[in-house]
């Protein structure tokens, strides 16, 4: 059995922006200084188990032909980013809607009735309101007695949502939590940015939690422990490099900057993205959070059985997983069919990828999500 070896707790996150850095908005490329051990924090939640998984994308699928009226270059975006398709939410359909679809479907196949759910977080950047929270909407329409909460973290949201509710079940005051990461990302991006609009896509992915009953002895005596080992998140490492915020950021809606009309005219209220900076810190960050990760349970790259990335791009995900040395058909990639969408991408992958086979009991599959903040989350899990 392999212990993971975990850095000093109290280690803190000192990566900076160099002096030279300058504004993404200039096109200058911005530079982070790193001291190699303190990148992120790190953690171990070994013990907690994936029960369940559901997912949801909407009817309404919009291909890059569609796209066409707009002025977008079909060729360019397959070129560009791999995506022939993603799908959009009809104009009645909220975020919490594409949450409660997911769940239901991720309930049932864990075999687990609502009110044995003693936690809901939600991850999403799109939340029906400001307030109340899309979680607390997701509880009401499910029926469920629990506390219900929403985590804001964009296309990184998942695996910080899934290290929180890990928390709780690992101190023993949660049995079952529910994760949903959700966002209607077809909201957030002007029509009229031929280089932005066609990225993104709407849907849902939810994952049920748990503790790994298999650790326990059976009527027997016999410890059901897998021989090589316990399940769960063997490691993990969350981090944000706040300095590089504004190259994903939506300028408007907020209390810095009001929604005006003047902000309106302007397109503020549209995602705005420094697509060639966030390019190379997507690669970086996946190379360094993930060969810290590895490193720290103790397992190489070829033990993988499966990595899914947040979906951003194709040529983001091809540069990332050749560093690592991990073989292109030990990577799952949907987003040719749904695009990047924000913090469903991880879960919904991870339904695809069980319910198409290629992850099994037993298995190391390595999550990473990555994105505006700039944050981002990565996970050794042992189904």
């Amino acid at each position: 059995m392999k212990t993971p070896v975990m850095p000093d707790p109290t280690t803190i996150d000192r990566t900076e922006r160099s002096p030279q850095a300058t504004d993404s908005t200039s096109g200058d490329e911005l530079e982070f200084r790193h001291q190699p051990e303190t990148r992120g924090r790190m953690g171990s939640l070994p013990g907690v188990r994936i029960l369940g998984c559901g997912s949801y994308v909407p009817d309404h699928v919009v291909s890059n032909e569609d796209l066409a009226a707009l002025g977008c270059d079909s060729e360019w975006i397959v070129r560009r980013t791999g995506i022939l398709e993603r799908r959009h939410a009809t104009a009645d359909q909220a975020t919490s809607d594409l949450c409660y679809e997911a769940a239901v479907r991720c309930l049932a196949d864990a075999s687990v009735s609502v009110d044995q759910v003693d936690l809901i977080l939600v991850a999403t950047i799109t939340p029906d309101h400001f307030t109340p929270s899309t979680a607390c909407h997701l509880q009401k329409r499910l029926g469920a007695f629990a506390p219900a909460m929403d985590l804001g973290a964009a296309c990184a949201g998942f695996v910080y949502a899934l290290a929180t509710g890990a928390q709780f079940v690992a101190a023993g005051n949660a049995k079952r939590v529910l994760i949903v990461g959700a966002d209607l990302m077809s909201r957030t991006i002007d029509p009229n940015d031929k280089k932005t609009y066609p990225l993104f896509g709407d849907g849902a992915g939810a994952v049920l939690i748990g503790p790994d009953d298999s650790r326990c002895p059976d009527e027997g005596g016999v410890d059901q422990t897998d021989a090589d080992g316990p399940s769960g998140i063997l490691s993990y490492q969350l981090g944000s490099e706040g300095c590089g915020g504004e190259m994903l950021c939506i300028p408007a809606g907020g209390t810095r900057l009001p929604l005006t009309e003047e902000a309106r005219r302007e397109g503020l209220q549209y995602m705005k993205m420094d697509g060639r900076n966030v390019f190379k810190w997507a690669v970086r960050v996946f190379d360094e959070s993930a060969k810290d990760v590895l490193a720290a349970a103790q397992v190489n790259a070829e033990e993988l059985a499966l990595v899914i990335m947040h979906q951003a791009n194709q040529r983001i995900i091809d540069s990332a997983v050749s560093d690592l040395g991990v073989p292109k058909d030990r990577v799952f990639v949907n987003l040719d069919r749904y695009g990047n969408t924000s913090g469903a991408s991880i879960p919904l992958a991870m339904d695809e990828a069980l319910r198409a086979g290629r992850i099994k009991r037993g298995d190391y599959v390595l999550l990473c999500g990555f994105g505006s903040g700039l944050a981002w989350g990565t996970a050794l899990l042992r189904f």
